[in-house]
């Protein structure tokens, strides 16, 4: 497991939606992996205009992967159809009642109301899309995974980066991605009273301030690897019966 889910949802049943103009067809399988952490994924679905040479990518891979395609023709030159197509589905099989779950599979800001909608009714939903994503559509969801998060780097053999530019691209992500603030606050939400909060009940909290918290953002598999590198910061103990306890330093 490569991140500690929200919640064990292995007997529940997912419905994965992908608004094939806004996602990439070689992700497919990670993103089904991320989808089953939360439960089974019985719907397969995937919206887009067929008859168009953009989605030819999408072809080999949906048939493996058992995914049902919707055809949405382009009414308007430019203008994304499918978001309604998928919309209007969501809501057909939110009422249906045969599943416990959806994952949206876009970078669009247009399902935000959707993913709401569904949160309301007591729905669990996540998010797959690219960091772009604005951050109504990704708050709205109980998980946001980034698909820059699924993607396997490879490193250059050479030319390797100048020491000044590297520092100063360390510096940068540094700043920008400073994961201790966020910490703190999950840990004030989950501490008790002996001031030690349970590293489960912290990771809930982490997807409650910011859904798209994911530890492989930071480099790291698991939330306690990650809890790891902040000693500093924060005292980490496991208890003989199992789990992880974190409590802040002076």
């Amino acid at each position: 497991m490569t991140n500690e889910p929200l919640k064990p949802l292995s007997r529940d049943k997912i419905a994965i939606l992908i608004d094939g103009d806004n996602a990439q067809a070689g992700l497919l399988s990670k993103m089904l992996v991320e989808a089953g952490r939360y439960g089974q994924v019985t719907v397969r679905r995937i919206y887009g205009d067929w008859t168009t040479a953009s989605m030819n990518s999408w072809k080999d891979t949906l048939n493996f992967h058992a995914f049902q395609p919707i055809q949405q023709f382009r009414y308007t030159i430019g203008k994304n159809a499918t978001d309604s197509a998928m919309i209007i589905d969501a809501m057909d099989i939110l009422h249906s009642g045969v599943v416990d779950g959806f994952c949206l599979v876009s970078s669009d800001s247009d399902y935000t109301r959707l993913a709401t909608r569904i949160r309301e009714t007591g729905i669990f939903v996540m998010g797959i899309g690219e960091k772009k994503t604005p951050k109504p559509f990704v708050n709205a969801c109980d998980v946001f995974v980034y698909t820059e998060n699924l993607v396997t780097e490879k490193k250059p053999a050479q030319q390797k980066p100048k020491s000044q530019d590297k520092t100063k691209k360390v510096k940068e992500e540094k700043e920008e991605a400073d994961p201790i603030p966020l910490l703190t606050q999950a840990f004030e939400m989950a501490v008790q009273q002996d001031g030690w909060a349970s590293l489960a009940t912290m990771g809930n909290a982490l997807y409650q301030l910011d859904p798209s918290f994911d530890p492989r953002t930071y480099g790291h598999k698991q939330l306690s690897k990650m809890m790891m590198n902040f000693k500093h910061r924060f005292e980490i103990h496991e208890k003989d019966t199992g789990g992880f306890f974190v409590r802040m330093k002076e």
